[in-house]
């Protein structure tokens, strides 16, 4: 097969990848993708296989990536070279998938490459960008029954696997059929037997009484990168709707909450710099009688802080967290002196966000809860770290205004499930104008908000205590999932050096003739 045609279907696997995830959900793409691109990566010939490996799996990622990432257009119509950026590390796993013999264990060596590839991108560069991770892709499948047991990078090996076995039994069947066909059946019975695992590991965790929380989803009065331009309209919205909230406590016609969480920027205008917006919030939370948890801007030195507030219910403010990951080109300038000069579109980001340093656990009504802002929600080590630190609800408060209308929303709103399911906690999801929800412990949606509209969600939620085995061992499943692919990476390149060939297989070789 001519290689110009496997970069041709490496693409075409990449887009059906991608049909994985919101708003399409199918995720049957994932394991059938990966099939193709391992059928495709099976049949390269010998002859210079690590660049023809990296270059089909780079094609696959490229056409992964633009067919996932498109609502980035929203800020920057230079969207498609952040796409782009990230296939090459992607395509590291075509590498290893053409410097080895395709052996029975190749499968196994494949799905290893591509989790270490996915953690490494997951990482690096500028602290990495983890969308579109395999293990992102399987909310409303029964791989999702993995995610309290191995985490995200467990599964997605597990789906990786998958799709590499079908993928290398496929090209094989006809020359080796008793093994290819063993191969296949072992892994749909792995498969299958996911999906009879209790997403609540015995003994784990367990509820710790009731807590009543109410997020409240203020609006926004625009759209696109203008929806939060009238930042003290954005502040009324949300101090509206908490007074309206106290005012039925008052009346007898709602329960008084223990908690009230309002969104990621719900004030822009930093408090601790304005009076009124001081006033504002401090009277919100005496009102309401419970303590007021809200993100805002908090200006310190030449940066600021990305900041989400505690306000007690006597309208004092006391701990607060700091968001870690701070988004490049949204939160701050990587390299400003050098791209300043040349991209006045800069201009938009004058000052760069300074990153908090430790975990969101706050006690809130005398229970710890974890607080994960916005995008950080897809860096599954912050997550894990929450609930180690021992947080029993878990807070997402994020602002998606400026997604409005694109599958963004919907695809993080996916990864709060994910969260839940992984650390067996819920999620509190609170945005601007949407996505807001209550996300239970197995993942399933308890209650949404209608987007675009001022509504407040107010629910009992259950804190739990304990750990699932995907916290727990977190470290321990991340060094199993992702240490034989880098050692395979390093043995690859090792061997590409050396100008050793790929040991033939027959099987491969009967194909191409």
């Amino acid at each position: 097969m001519p290689v110009l045609v496997r970069v041709a279907l490496a693409a075409l696997a990449g887009g059906l990848a991608a049909l994985a995830f919101e708003p399409f959900a199918h995720v049957v793409a994932l394991p059938l993708a990966l099939a193709l691109l391992t059928g495709v990566l099976a049949g390269v010939p010998t002859r210079r296989a690590g660049r023809r490996g990296f270059w089909i799996a780079t094609a696959f990622g490229a056409a992964y990536m633009i067919a996932l990432l498109p609502w980035l257009h929203v800020v920057t119509p230079l969207w498609p070279l952040i796409a782009l950026a990230e296939a090459p590390l992607i395509g590291l796993t075509g590498v290893v998938a053409t410097a080895f013999p395709r052996r029975w264990w190749w499968p196994a060596l494949v799905a290893a490459a591509w989790t270490t590839a996915e953690v490494l991108r997951s990482t690096w560069p500028l602290g990495g960008f983890p969308w579109g991770r395999v293990g992102f892709g399987v909310v409303d499948s029964p791989f999702a029954a993995l995610l309290p047991w191995i985490g995200v990078t467990g599964t997605t090996f597990v789906v990786a696997l998958l799709g590499a076995t079908l993928g290398w039994a496929a090209v094989t069947v006809r020359h080796r059929p008793v093994p290819a066909v063993g191969a296949v059946g072992t892994a749909l019975v792995v498969a299958t037997a996911a999906a009879w695992l209790p997403v609540d590991p015995a003994g784990g965790v367990r509820d710790e009484g009731l807590v009543r929380v109410a997020a409240v989803q203020g609006n926004t009065p625009g759209v696109g990168l203008s929806a939060m331009a009238e930042r003290r309209q954005v502040l009324d919205n949300h101090v509206r709707a908490t007074l309206d909230l106290a005012a039925e406590v008052d009346r007898g016609s709602t329960p008084r909450p223990d908690l009230v969480v309002w969104p990621e920027n719900s004030s822009d205008i930093d408090p601790f710099r304005d009076a009124a917006a001081y006033a504002a919030v401090s009277g919100a939370a005496i009102s309401v009688g419970a303590p007021l948890v809200m993100g805002t801007a908090v200006s310190e030195g030449a940066g600021w802080r990305n900041r989400f507030q505690l306000w007690e219910a006597d309208g004092e403010p006391t701990a607060h967290y700091d968001k870690r990951k701070a988004v490049p080109f949204g939160e701050y300038v990587p390299f400003r002196s050098l791209l300043e000069p040349i991209v006045p579109a800069l201009d938009q980001i004058p000052r760069d966000m300074l990153p908090g340093e430790d975990p969101g656990v706050m006690t809130l009504a005398d229970i710890p809860v974890g607080v994960i802002t916005c995008y950080e929600v897809a860096y599954a080590p912050l997550v894990t770290d929450l609930a180690d630190s021992g947080a029993q609800v878990l807070l997402v408060p994020t602002n998606n205004a400026t997604y409005m209308g694109t599958a963004q929303v919907e695809q993080q709103f996916a990864m709060a499930r994910l969260t839940a399911l992984t650390t067996s906690r819920t999620v509190v999801v609170v945005s601007t104008n949407g996505v807001s929800g209550l996300v239970a412990p197995d993942g399933s949606v308890v209650e949404r908000a209608p987007v675009r509209t001022t509504h407040v969600l107010l629910s009992d939620v259950a804190p739990r205590v304990g750990l699932t085995p995907a916290v727990r061992l977190a470290t321990v499943w991340t060094f199993l999932f992702t240490a034989p692919g880098a050692a395979a990476l390093i043995g690859a390149f090792v061997l590409l050096r050396r100008g050793r060939r790929t040991p033939s297989d027959p099987a491969v070789a009967e194909a191409r003739a």
